[in-house]
């Protein structure tokens, strides 16, 4: 109910009654309820949906990344559609599974990488699949990620410190292997929550690091244009990484074969900086490739055989194409996909999904789509721990060359707590 739990479930009661509302902490948990006094209160999800079932006929799901399949997947077998937010799940076996469920038992979903509803990204992928750029055979995506505590030299364990009395430390941790609760020690950080309520993105049993944080954003524009699916193989390069938490920088290369017409394409991530004092050892992309452009915080290019387009943009809401000269009279071509009315983008993912659920179109980040994007984000996670080029077979979910990797796609959840 705190961070995008707040928005999302302020987004969704435009839209529909909030029965209930449900958080481990109590702190974010009164004061969201204080917007809807008529709600139930909880603090473990499971017990929410098992008393409220027949009063609940959809979910915001909110959580840290390692609850957002747990929760969702528990929701979809009760027949409840589903809005969960980016990235879609913890691992690449989750994010098959999510995509499987919602599809076997017919409900309606959206994942919350808001700038899906952006109307300059539903621009962006017409100029591009117009052949506006000709046959695209490269993308590059880049982040200003991470902005938390990880790396190498982090020094994962802090000493044990009494649990909050507001918050349930055992909720939290949830299908995770148990830890006690803990603050740091020192730094600018001194004396806050080591996992809750932000610092869980860093570590590997809560979140998916920069690569799961921003890539369903970023890279989002780029796999739908080039309507990507399954990659080939995936190598990572980053710096040593430790046993808890994830590296201070990486560079990730996922192949991907052709699509029909699309030729194969070379799909490139950067994050993070090699030394997190200078900020000009962050990776981003050649500076020929950006052709006198600024590189921007975060951003994407996608290079064709007829020019490139670069966005300067989280969500590749906006874009320009290169040279700049060579397409001063470029004519947009007509739209396709559908407009958002709705000025606050966020607002719009909630209504589209509601119109699915009414009967309208599928969503346009449902999961049959989402979890594919999701899917192969997460393998950068992986090739980053595996530490060597891995072959995929996408359909049978392995890896052909690394059978010692395929245990990394999935998580033994915890005892008493299911997936």
């Amino acid at each position: 109910m705190g961070g995008k739990g707040d928005s999302d479930s302020s987004h969704a009661g435009v839209a529909g009654n909030v029965v209930a509302v449900c958080d481990i902490d109590d702190n974010f948990l009164s004061k969201k309820a204080s917007q809807f006094p008529s709600a139930k209160k909880y603090n473990d999800y499971r017990k929410m949906l098992e008393e409220m079932d027949k009063q609940i006929d959809a979910v915001t799901v909110s959580t840290p990344d390692h609850t957002h399949a747990p929760a969702s997947l528990m929701a979809m077998r009760m027949k409840k559609h589903v809005y969960c937010q980016k990235p879609l799940t913890h691992t690449v076996q989750e994010a098959r599974l999510m995509r499987e469920t919602a599809a076997k038992y017919g409900v309606q979903t959206q994942m919350g990488n808001q700038g899906t509803a952006e109307n300059g990204l539903r621009e962006a992928v017409e100029v591009i699949q117009s052949g506006a750029i000709g046959p695209i055979h490269e993308a590059h995506v880049w982040t200003n990620r991470p902005v938390w505590p990880q790396a190498p030299e982090f020094t994962a364990r802090e000493p044990e410190a009494p649990v909050p009395s507001h918050v349930h430390w055992d909720e939290f941790i949830g299908t995770a292997p148990f830890r006690p609760y803990a603050v740091y020690t020192r730094g600018n950080k001194k004396g806050k929550g080591c996992y809750h309520d932000f610092n869980w993105r860093g570590w590997w049993d809560f979140g998916t690091g920069a690569l799961g944080d921003m890539a369903c954003h970023t890279a989002n524009m780029a796999f739908m244009a080039l309507k990507l699916g399954f990659p080939t193989s995936i190598v990572a390069e980053n710096d040593p990484l430790n046993p808890e938490t994830y590296p201070a920088w990486a560079r990730v290369t996922f192949q991907f074969p052709a699509r029909g017409e699309m030729p194969p394409v070379k799909f490139v991530w950067y994050e993070g900086k090699k030394d997190p004092k200078d900020p000009t050892s962050k990776l981003l992309p050649s500076k020929e490739l950006l052709q006198g452009q600024r590189a921007s915080d975060s951003g994407s290019l996608l290079v064709g055989e007829k020019g490139t387009l670069y966005s300067p943009n989280d969500y590749g809401a906006r874009y320009l194409l290169l040279p700049r000269d060579k397409f001063g009279d470029y004519k947009k071509p007509d739209p396709k996909l559908a407009r958002n009315k709705t000025k606050d983008t966020d607002q719009g993912m909630k209504d589209e999904w509601i119109e699915a659920i009414k009967g309208g179109p599928p969503a346009l980040s449902n999961f049959n789509y989402a979890a594919m994007l999701t899917e192969t984000i997460l393998l950068g996670n992986v090739a980053m721990r595996a530490g060597k080029l891995l072959e995929w077979d996408g359909p049978n979910m392995k890896f052909t060359n690394a059978p010692e990797a395929n245990a990394l796609l999935s998580v033994e959840p915890r005892k008493g707590w299911t997936v």
